[in-house]
């Protein structure tokens, strides 16, 4: 089966084709890194990396590029409230950035460019779009595009130019021609960072950082552009805007957008005050509980937050490991049927929810395997983790994770004595003090498995 994937800029879905032979640029719409990382951002993280995974396993030659926009309002202010340089606060905040990564088992893009470093050519491309009248300089230092020049305006989003203008007004001190005008180049206030350039000193707008970055890093045309759907207007819409009427060339061939995450029916966002960091969750939840939440839902889909979908993900995952433990060492079985309905779920625009559903129907044959073919048991077990693996989950030992919630409420080594002095006890067959020793652990809040002459513990919930 070929690769489909939804297309946002044409509305539908479409068998994938790269522009260049086998090799895919895929560029995605990173972190403005004025505070930590929330839970939406993570959704974003999580899905494009379950991507990646998954145009590589397919054997394509990707170019991941993701950015970081270390330079804008935000960021700004909140370093003036800090009483820091913009610079600190940025440093600070990509630092946590990768560490939240790195709990979530995201693997890193190919190239992390920074909007800072890339002021030239931001520079080169607002003065191309001035010389091809797509740009304008009132001569106060800002420099905007041209809105109704572009006659594809809206492609992305299906929005018309004139209906946009309904409504729509220049803010007292602007100097725009048309209200729908959006800024390239801002001049500089009094006590903001600012680079020296053509028009005055200032700074970039948000979007042409992004035109330049994707550009310089892949080129005038590319296979994929992707962010969270929230983007898609006026931020893509105004990327592919600048670009093409830059280059002259179409600019992303392909767009996908993910969901978001809500709370209440609300995107969760930091602008709406009801936002969960991805650290704060991580305090409470185990961070593959937490990627199991962000992979159970199809990318597109929008996911609510609560704590009853977080419980449910770590019984999901509790099953899984559950199938996996006690297990020999073994290499993985064929399992066709399966390996083919899971790439038929991740190749029909990437459906993880099938593919897990897949992985459920798996665990479900390793458990019914298990009493009567242990090594048949193994390999299927094997077969389900390197599935797993191309979702970024399952790749821990079972005991690491289902013991996990141990520390800081049992004793593990307390435990351990206690299951020898029990496994004892039942080799005596003196099983009155078994059966005290499981009520001890029971009342302790653990819970024993015995399969295969082995015993296993975990919490309670």
């Amino acid at each position: 089966m070929a690769l489909s994937i939804y297309n946002t800029l044409s509305k539908s879905k479409e068998v994938f084709t790269p522009l260049q032979g086998n090799q895919v640029r895929m560029y995605v719409c990173g972190m403005t890194v004025y505070d930590f990382c929330h839970l939406g951002h993570g959704r974003s993280m999580v899905a494009f990396d379950v991507i990646t995974r998954w145009l590589r396993h397919s054997g394509y030659e990707l170019t991941y590029v993701r950015n970081i926009t270390d330079i804008d309002d935000k960021i700004i202010n909140r370093a003036n409230e800090n009483g820091e340089a913009f610079e600190v606060l940025t440093e600070r905040m990509i630092a946590a950035m990768h560490e939240d990564e790195a709990r979530l088992n995201i693997l890193k893009p190919d190239a992390e460019p920074r909007a800072t470093d890339h002021i030239a050519g931001m520079h080169a491309m607002i003065q191309t779009l001035i010389d091809k009248g797509y740009a304008y300089a009132p001569g106060n230092g800002d420099v905007y595009y041209r809105v109704g020049k572009f006659e594809g305006y809206g492609k992305l989003s299906r929005r018309k130019v004139e209906d946009l203008r309904i409504g729509a007004r220049i803010e007292p001190g602007e100097s725009k021609q048309d209200p729908l005008d959006f800024v390239l180049w801002k001049a500089a206030k009094p006590g903001e960072p600012s680079w020296s350039s053509p028009w005055g000193d200032g700074r970039p707008g948000w979007h042409i950082e992004c035109s330049v970055m994707s550009t310089c890093c892949l080129g005038d045309s590319f296979d994929i552009h992707g962010g969270g759907n929230d983007l898609e207007f006026p931020h893509h819409e105004n990327e592919i805007a600048q670009s093409e009427a830059a280059t002259g060339k179409p600019y992303a061939k392909s767009w996908l957008h993910c969901g978001m995450i809500t709370i209440n029916g609300e995107k969760m966002s930091k602008s709406l005050g009801n936002f969960f960091t991805i650290r704060e969750v991580l305090e409470k939840y185990h961070p593959e509980v937490v990627r199991y939440l962000l992979i159970a839902s199809h990318y597109r889909s929008p996911i609510n937050y609560s704590e009853d979908n977080l419980r449910e993900s770590k019984a999901a995952l509790e099953r899984f490991y559950n199938a996996l433990k006690g297990l020999p060492e073994a290499e993985p079985a064929a399992a066709d049927e399966f390996v083919a309905r899971f790439s038929a779920a991740m190749d029909d625009d990437f459906n993880t929810a099938s593919a897990c559903s897949v992985l459920f129907e798996l665990a479900r044959e390793v458990n019914r395997l298990r009493d009567s073919d242990i090594q048949a048991a193994a390999a299927l077990a094997a077969r389900l983790k390197s599935l797993a693996a191309l979702l970024g989950v399952l790749q821990l030992e079972p005991e690491a994770f289902l013991q996990a919630d141990a520390a800081g409420r049992v004793d593990a080594a307390a435990v351990e004595a206690l299951i020898e002095a029990r496994l004892a006890a039942r080799a005596a067959k003196d099983w009155a003090a078994s059966d005290q020793i499981r009520d001890q652990l029971s009342a302790m809040g653990v819970l024993l498995e015995d399969a295969k002459g082995v015993t296993t513990w975990r919490l309670a919930d």
